[in-house]
This record gives C-alpha cells, sequence and structure tokens, in this order.
C-alpha cells in the first residue's frame, strides 16, 4: 500500500472520529478535538504531498497552501467566543484565496467564469442569504458581521472557481475539485445557520458541518492531485 494511501485512509478515520466527537455536547468530547482536528489537514496535506500524481499538478502548491490556512482555522476555532470565530474565518479566507489562485491559473480560458451557470448559481445564492447571515453576526458583534460577509463572498468564489477549470485537464479532477467546492459552501452555511440563526441548535449540527467540511477537503485535494494527470 502506497502512502498516500495509507495517509488518506488515516485522514479518513481521523475525520470520522473528529465528526462523532463534534456532535457530543460532554466536555471530554471537547478536549478530545484538540488531539484530532489539529491532525486532519496536517495528515492530508502529507497525503497530497507524497501522491505521485500531484507532482505536476497545476493545484499542488496552491491546495498545500489552502490547506495550511483551513489548518489555522481549525485550531483557532477550536477557542470559544465571537473573537476566536473571527480569527478562524480570517485563517480560512487565507485558504480560500489560496484556492482561487490556483483555480484561477488553471482556469478555462475560452469563457468568462460570470458566464457559467454554476458561477452564476452561487453569486446568486451568496446575494440571498450572505447578508442575512451576516446581519445576524453583526447583532453579536458589529465586527463580526463584515467578517462574515467578506467571508462568504470569498467562499462563494472560491466554488464559482473551482467549477470553471481547463478542460485540458482530467475531467474527474475538474469534476472532484467542482464537487469539493460545493460541498464546502453546503458545511459552511449549515455553520452559519448554527452559530448566527438558531437560538439553540443542537449538538449534531457541528457533525452536519465536520463531516461535509472533511469531505469537501477530501474532494479538493484528490481534484489537485489528479490535475496532474493530462487528459
Amino acid at each position: 500500500m502506497r502512502t498516500t494511501t495509507r495517509l488518506k485512509l488515516a485522514y479518513t478515520a481521523l475525520a470520522a472520529t473528529d465528526t462523532a466527537l463534534a456532535g457530543s455536547a460532554r466536555p471530554w468530547a471537547h478536549r478530545a478535538r484538540f488531539m484530532t482536528k489539529p491532525l486532519l489537514l496536517s495528515v492530508l496535506g502529507a497525503a497530497l504531498a507524497a501522491d505521485p500524481r500531484a507532482a505536476c499538478s497545476p493545484l499542488r502548491t496552491s491546495t498545500l497552501a489552502a490547506q495550511a490556512g483551513g489548518w489555522g482555522g481549525d485550531v483557532l476555532l477550536l477557542g470559544r467566543g465571537d473573537r476566536a470565530f473571527a480569527a478562524g474565518a480570517t485563517s480560512f479566507g487565507v485558504g480560500h484565496l489560496a484556492y482561487v489562485a490556483g483555480f484561477r491559473r488553471a482556469r478555462d480560458r475560452r469563457t468568462p467564469l460570470r458566464a457559467g451557470r454554476v458561477a452564476r448559481g452561487f453569486a446568486a445564492t451568496w446575494a440571498v442569504s450572505g447578508p442575512v447571515v451576516a446581519a445576524a453576526a453583526a447583532r453579536q458583534d458589529r465586527r463580526l458581521g463584515a467578517t462574515v460577509l467578506g467571508y462568504s463572498a470569498l467562499l462563494s468564489g472560491m466554488a464559482a472557481a473551482a467549477s470553471h477549470l481547463d478542460p485540458a485537464l482530467p475531467r474527474d479532477a475538474r469534476v472532484l475539485s467542482a464537487a469539493g467546492g460545493a460541498l464546502f459552501v453546503a458545511s459552511d452555511a449549515v455553520l452559519g445557520v448554527r452559530t448566527f440563526l438558531l437560538p439553540d441548535p443542537p449538538a449534531r449540527l457541528e457533525s452536519v458541518v465536520m463531516a461535509t467540511y472533511t469531505g469537501a477537503q477530501l474532494l479538493l485535494a484528490e481534484g489537485a492531485a489528479r490535475a496532474g494527470r493530462r487528459s
């Protein structure tokens, strides 16, 4: 079994464990996540770095940089309160900028991004939902509202860019990247609802957030690895 396969299996096991822990309201489960959550993107990044398919991938470097930003966000969001949330969102935002940079370099140059139906769909969804969640966040902290609005716009832009890759890249790489971007949006939508719109959210919603988030990161990493193979 190759090193990258073993690392991806380890990531899958960690993701399942952390997802289960996230849905528990027990204090010991939260403490246990200080071990599991920081390992997630460390292991996934090592898997991508070791994957021979990714050696020539145009998305390899940007994805590794994005995973570093995501790792920072994972660790910061283990904290409590608005400041921890804002710091975590900022770190994830840096990661999304890295994803966008990679997707932009590997974009479909035949048509502009705004011409794509998927991109327009993400833009419309953000225009309807982004200000609502940001306004709810601003009621907790005015500065937090601006952070949420900017972050959600950046995330939508990342997902749109992931859906607009060069047709010369292998089809499975493009499909996996687009699916990863869309799942990331879904994960953060659940997070936003749980954090800002529900007065007493059930603990199991955090498991939904983590299941979709870890799935999104795996899809994006796998898309980046397979992009190193020309169709």
